[in-house]
């Protein structure tokens, strides 16, 4: 609170119809005028600028509608004398105040001193901090870290009068003074001046005379006073064109003609300028245009980025664009593109009423248009380009009809779209030819990495590389984090709106279900998963889980929450649900498309960005998945992919300062170290998914056709690579030996072979290290006196093919019951009849607690098991029943946290309360 807030939290007296006299112009004088009519009180005259271009001044055109006298005097002064004529005018309203809510004209002191009350000013300043008419401008120029305006008592020395009241507001770092305007000076303002008009009619309105100590009278900001001094460090650069823009500029030279610069962004020193040179004159080393824009450095050598360029002839461009010739170069219309252009030509018409005719050369702001007539522009284009959804920007970057139309023609052919350009490698297999990307992702662009490094994946089912593929480094890392981070703080993604990230997110579905075959053909040869079961459910699922989560986007919602009242005002409490900024996400070879839909769509609709590690052995769907965000129109930066080792990449992402979210699934030791790593450097959100030993009770008055057949689905889906696979089932002794022997049948019905070949039931397991740690299992199972009953070895053929196995008589202190295979390994227990409490208190003598399962008709006792089972989730007469709207997620060390359904959203937002008083 400023020394000046606390006259405002005065108990005022009911208002009186005060007769105001509004001298000013703009929005903001039209939204003073129509808050004092609100409040109350009578305004008896306006005074206002007159017409430009035929068209009134807004708080004209508010104040004529109403009825009440507008004046709009072309001057108040001649040769520094008031003109009597119009003092006379003036004074015939009988005012009792004058509020001048913003003023470019001067006003005499025989009009300032006419009311009984005087006359109050609004000024965009801290008083006495800045002066003058640019005062705004040298807020943000000298860097100052609050702002804010004052409403003050009128004097003969224009902004030294006594003080009636200040707001203040924080000025954050890449503050324009359209942003400043917009987000406080304005509002703010708008009810500042109402209020300062209460006090004066409640009779408490202060006077309190301005100190004189810091007091400057900052000059006019002018073109020629604009050029930049490039010998001071970035942040005063920074600072100095952001003050100057979008009025008068902040300029430098280069080959002869003046640049003018708009919309910096102070970057981190972690970025990376890669581009073509910018020879500016003075400057001590050369800007870069990037694809960013244009970066710029201070005497510090810390770096800014601009985002447009201005040329001398007014003509506006992105910074990005500044050496692309082709830019210039005119577009022949066709003839649907001229009748396009022609529409729009009317639409101008309509928005500009006092110009006779659109010629080419009309520019839109110098014909009269103002910000309100950019927005219906927009609209109008929408309307008539199929729903083509320009920036506001856009129009500020064209403003003449001929540029505006090329920039239109250029955005409906797609031509200013950055191409994606994709270095694939090409199989023909499955009756198709696919086509794999195989660089890392970062940044909306495919790329090698850092040193040129790679590695080779293999095929499982024959051994055989199918292709290189980059290999992340640390430098990967920091690049791909601080290209989310930029997207999510700078970038469109962040600005975007949830009902629009929906839409993104379907298409993105849409993009992956027109894609299907190719990606399951991808996640077959990639990691060994039979191909119908790999549309089915590898692709499948993930393409539900995405149309699923797109459809949460608008949809996440905040509450009120009734508090105690801080008598005599009141409060409302609310909360707002937030993203959480850069996540980073690990994934397992198991189902690396769809573990990756699992957690990406939940962090995407809640509005986060990305930088997602698959597993070193199955990288290729989640690089095809990239380019498909490519195609449906995922701004750069949202989605970054790096393949690599998870003791490189996926530790320097739980280290990352930036990274503000871990999601990961994988083993209970790896997660624990993700665990302290976030612990330890920025206390990140992290949620788990990992290791499982879920036991499935099989009672004997189940229906044993249907818990034999989803018996053996809970073990040996997708191989056994499955982290809710049954670790183990209990068998109910009197139906034991009857259950193994129809499973041994069963398994010795299963055709182990090509996983593309539509008739196979079990295809190769992911790696060869995972295939000799499953000998090795078994060997162990063995040893330890269980009964191997079948399989328990490889396959004799090509690939990393393992025979389907089945264990008996397996003690509860043996380590194939109390350990994962994650392999098609059954492990059969028997449990004496009746004895459920022995058998549940079996079941959960465990540390991992993922799934579970239970076969009964006895709803009596299925409800009982499920009561006692220490599981994330219990299947009753069922199991691998999973659904996109059902959470997922374990208990004890197997994780905690949720994919799926709404709880997944809460991985990924922050809850903020905000309580206001009033």
């Amino acid at each position: 609170m400023s020394f000046i807030d606390r006259w405002t939290t005065n108990t005022l007296r009911p208002v009186n119809r005060m007769k105001i006299a509004v001298i000013g112009q703009s929005l903001f004088g039209q939204e003073v005028y129509k808050a004092l009519q609100k409040d109350g009180h009578q305004v008896v005259g306006v005074f206002t600028i007159p017409d430009k271009d035929g068209k009134a001044d807004p708080l004209a055109k508010e104040a004529e509608k109403d009825g009440v006298p507008v004046f709009k005097f072309p001057r108040w002064r001649l040769k520094g004398q008031a003109i009597p004529e119009v003092v006379e005018k003036y004074r015939s309203v009988g005012a009792e105040l004058n509020v001048l809510p913003f003023c470019s004209q001067f006003i005499p002191m025989e009009v300032i001193d006419s009311p009984k009350h005087g006359s109050i000013i609004y000024h965009p300043s801290i008083l006495p901090r800045h002066r003058g008419a640019s005062a705004i401008n040298w807020t943000l120029i000298h860097g100052d870290k609050v702002g804010g305006f004052t409403v003050f008592w009128a004097d003969d020395g224009l902004d030294t009068g006594a003080i009636l009241l200040q707001r203040e507001c924080e000025v954050y770092p890449d503050d324009t003074v359209n942003t400043l305007y917009n987000r406080f000076l304005f509002p703010e303002g708008v009810k500042s001046m109402v209020e300062a008009v209460k006090l004066i009619d409640g009779g408490t309105a202060p006077r309190i005379p301005q100190p004189t100590e810091g007091a400057t009278y900052d000059p006019i900001q002018k073109k020629e006073t604009a050029k930049i001094n490039w010998d001071q460090p970035v942040e005063g650069i920074h600072n100095w064109i952001r003050g100057n823009d979008k009025i008068p500029g902040a300029w430098a030279e280069f080959d002869g003609q003046k640049l003018t610069f708009f919309g910096s962004t102070l970057l981190d020193n972690g970025f990376v300028a890669e581009g073509e040179p910018l020879e500016l004159l003075g400057a001590s080393r050369p800007g870069i245009i990037t694809k960013r824009g244009l970066v710029l450095f201070g005497n510090d050598e810390k770096m800014v980025l601009v985002k447009n360029i201005q040329f001398e002839d007014g003509r506006m461009i992105p910074a990005a664009q500044f050496f692309k010739a082709a830019d210039s170069d005119t577009l022949q219309l066709s003839d649907d593109e001229r009748k396009i252009s022609e529409e729009i030509r009317a639409a101008w018409k309509r928005i500009l009423t006092s110009v006779e005719m659109i010629e080419d050369s009309t520019d839109f702001f110098k014909a009269g248009a103002a910000s309100m007539d950019v927005v219906r522009l927009v609209e109008e284009v929408k309307l008539k380009c199929g729903g083509l959804q320009l920036q506001n920007e856009d129009v500020y970057m064209a403003t003449k009809f001929e540029e505006f139309i090329q920039m239109l023609v250029r955005r409906i052919r797609g031509e200013d779209e950055e191409e994606l350009v994709v270095d694939y490698v090409e199989r023909t297999v499955n009756n198709m030819t696919i086509r794999m990307p195989h660089q890392l992702f970062i940044n909306g662009q495919f790329q090698d990495a850092e040193g040129g490094r790679t590695y080779e994946s293999i095929n499982p089912s024959d051994g055989m590389p199918i292709c290189k593929v980059s290999l992340a480094q640390i430098e990967d890392v920091d690049k791909a984090v601080a290209a989310a981070k930029d997207a999510f703080e700078q970038g469109e993604w962040g600005k975007m709106n949830a009902r629009d990230r929906g839409r993104l997110i379907y298409k993105l579905a849409d993009l992956m279900e027109e894609h299907q075959e190719e990606l399951a053909t991808i996640e077959s040869m990639d990691s060994g998963a039979v191909y119908t079961l790999a549309l089915k459910t590898h692709v499948g699922m993930s393409i539900q889980t995405f149309h699923y989560f797109a459809g949460w986007c608008d949809k996440i919602q905040g509450s009120t929450i009734p508090i105690n009242q801080a008598r005599p005002n009141r409060n409302l409490t609310f909360t707002r649900r937030e993203p959480i900024g850069v996540c980073g996400i690990v994934i397992p070879w198991n189902y690396p498309l769809m573990m990756l839909a699992w957690k990406t769509a939940a962090c995407l609709a809640a509005g986060n960005t990305v930088v997602l590690k698959p597993a070193q052995v199955t990288p290729l769907t989640a690089l095809k998945f990239a380019e498909l965000s490519v195609k449906a129109g995922f701004p750069k930066g949202v989605i970054n992919i790096l393949p690599g080792a998870g003791s490189l990449i996926g530790q320097r992402l739980s280290d990352h300062p930036d990274v503000r979210k871990i999601g990961f699934t994988g083993s209970t030791p790896i997660g624990k170290q993700i665990m302290k790593s976030c612990a330890v450097t920025n206390v990140k959100k992290v949620s788990l998914e990992l290791g499982g030993k879920s036991p499935l009770i099989i009672f004997r008055d189940c229906d044993l056709d249907k818990a034999l057949r989803m018996g053996m689905s809970a073990v040996f889906f997708n191989k056994g690579e499955n982290c809710i696979a049954a670790g183990r089932l209990f068998v109910e002794d009197t139906i034991h030996d009857e259950f193994v022997q129809k499973v041994v049948e069963e398994v010795k019905k299963m055709k182990i072979g090509d996983p593309l070949d539509r008739s196979t039931d079990h295809g190769p397991q992911n790696h060869k290290a995972h295939l000799n740690k499953l000998l090795e299992y078994c060997q162990t199972g063995v040893k330890e006196g269980a009964t191997l009953v079948c399989g328990g070895k490889q396959v004799p053929r090509p690939g990393f093919f393992f025979e389907p196995t089945v264990f008996t008589n397996v003690e509860d202190h043996m380590f194939i019951a109390k350990e994962e295979s994650f392999g098609p390994v059954m492990i059969i227990s028997r449990f004496s009849n009746g004895d459920i409490d022995g058998v549940l208190k079996r079941a959960n003598d465990t540390e991992f607690g993922l799934a579970s399962g239970v076969f009964t008709r006895d709803i009596n006792k299925a409800l009982y098991v499920c009561e006692k089972l220490q599981a994330g989730t219990v299947f009753i007469n069922t199991y691998n029943k999973t659904d996109v709207a059902c959470p997922f997620g374990g208990f004890k060390q197997s994780g905690f946290g949720k994919d799926l359904g709404e709880e997944a959203l809460n991985e990924y937002l922050k809850t903020k309360a905000v309580t206001i008083e009033y």
